[in-house]
């Protein structure tokens, strides 16, 4: 298992050596954001520079070469400019699964009002819809029904504060306060987590049924 803030200190060292003072944020996002990381889990980063031209993303992929664990190394490399004017129903995810390291989102709060998360919701419902139809009809790839089920996990995330007003980034969390369909979404995301027994035909019908009814609705 690795030990993710003596790794994220070599990290922001790294960051310093090859950008000095132009980092603005640092954060981490997914299972080592929520202390649910194992031994196989991305390390999701996020960086977000003053500017980023073409030469900086060669840059920063040279510093990653130099990393531990670069095989496990994923996440998001912006300009601070261009996540500033980044439609809003995406940075909702964004800042509330990031976990700062460096410096504060806090600019990106004032963009993100009940239409943008509500734009979030349905976008992530439509994108399930169209998804889950294509897989059922062409790839019948298990592998992305697991996908579409934790697209889906973020999109429960997304109803919940839009009913409640917080932000529940663990999936046992949520079961506490989702509704009783989208319990089931979670429930069997969890089982698919896990390497529960796997039903393509009924766990496909299921995520079609619920998400064209999350577009109807929304």
């Amino acid at each position: 298992m690795i030990n993710i803030a003596h790794w994220m200190n070599e990290f922001l060292n790294a960051l310093t050596e090859t950008f000095a003072d132009r980092v603005w944020f640092v954060g981490i996002q997914g299972s080592y954001a929520r202390g649910e990381a194992t031994e196989n889990s991305d390390i999701d980063t996020v960086v977000i520079l003053d500017e980023l031209t073409p030469s900086d993303i060669e840059a920063y992929n040279a510093m990653l070469d130099t990393l531990p664990h670069r095989e496990l190394i994923c996440g998001f490399l912006s300009g601070k400019g261009e996540l500033l004017s980044w439609e809003p129903s995406d940075l909702f995810q964004f800042y509330y699964d990031t976990k700062p390291i460096k410096g504060s989102p806090d600019e990106l709060l004032s963009l993100i009002d009940d239409k943008a998360v509500s734009r979030a919701i349905k976008t992530g419902a439509c994108n399930i819809y169209h998804g889950c139809v294509h897989n059922m009809l062409y790839e019948k790839s298990e592998e992305i029904l697991r996908g579409l089920y934790k697209s889906a996990s973020f999109v429960v995330q997304a109803v919940c504060f839009k009913e409640t007003g917080k932000y529940i980034s663990r999936q046992t969390d949520l079961l506490e306060v989702a509704s009783d369909k989208e319990r089931v979404i979670i429930e069997t995301f969890m089982k698919l987590k896990k390497g529960g027994d796997f039903n393509f035909k009924e766990m496909s019908e299921m995520l079609h049924n619920w998400s064209s009814g999350l577009i109807k609705e929304a």
